[in-house]
């Protein structure tokens, strides 16, 4: 009789920064970026496209808490009361988005934020970033069932891009909090398997 034996997964210790800001004039602008880049809401809650910006800006920095929900679950996180997806366009293209999650007591949370590979460096973040922190102030406008935002916060880790943590300290976020965690080491996850292998 033969034993299997299965060794766990192999996990990595990742720290991960707590950021927010607690006024509008916290925001610091980014400057514009060149002429044909874009912020539009995507009004229509769609999964298809949901998964498709959450998997191609997140594949390369290890985002994988999405990947094994059903099309009902997405369908759930893109139609939350007051939950928006403002997404970057370049000439048309979509770069990146960043999806704001209205919470309890006026907090909305920056849930996930970034620019798909082909974007980053190219002053596009900074300035997405900046329209999407406006938009969090702004909520309770376009929702007036909510109360008025009082605190804009977000989380970002070790596994971000290099660049993600002074974007968030130019636009005048502020570190509340720092932890750190045990995450399963994972290959790439996507848009595609070995897209940036």
């Amino acid at each position: 009789m033969s034993h299997s034996t299965h060794s766990a997964p192999a996990v990595s210790d990742v720290t991960v920064w707590y950021l927010e800001q607690t006024s509008p004039a916290d925001l610091s602008p980014a400057a514009a970026p060149a002429d044909g880049v874009t912020v539009a809401r995507a009004e229509i809650p769609l999964p298809e496209f949901s998964r498709f910006l959450y998997t191609a800006v997140g594949g390369d920095v290890r985002w994988t808490d999405r990947l094994g929900l059903t099309y009902a679950q997405w369908q759930e996180i893109v139609e939350r009361p007051a939950a928006e997806t403002w997404v970057a366009y370049e000439n048309g293209t979509p770069a990146g988005f960043i999806e704001l999650d209205a919470q309890e007591d006026g907090a909305v949370e920056i849930a996930y934020f970034g620019l798909i590979p082909a974007f980053r460096g190219r002053r596009i973040g900074g300035h997405l970033l900046s329209y999407g922190v406006a938009r969090a102030w702004d909520l309770a406008e376009r929702h007036p069932e909510r109360t008025p935002t009082a605190r804009v916060w977000l989380h970002t880790c070790s596994n971000d891009g290099p660049h993600a943590m002074d974007n968030y300290l130019r636009r005048g976020f502020r570190l509340f909090d720092t932890r750190t965690e045990q995450e399963p080491d994972v290959a790439n996850p996507g848009p595609w398997p070995g897209a940036h292998a």
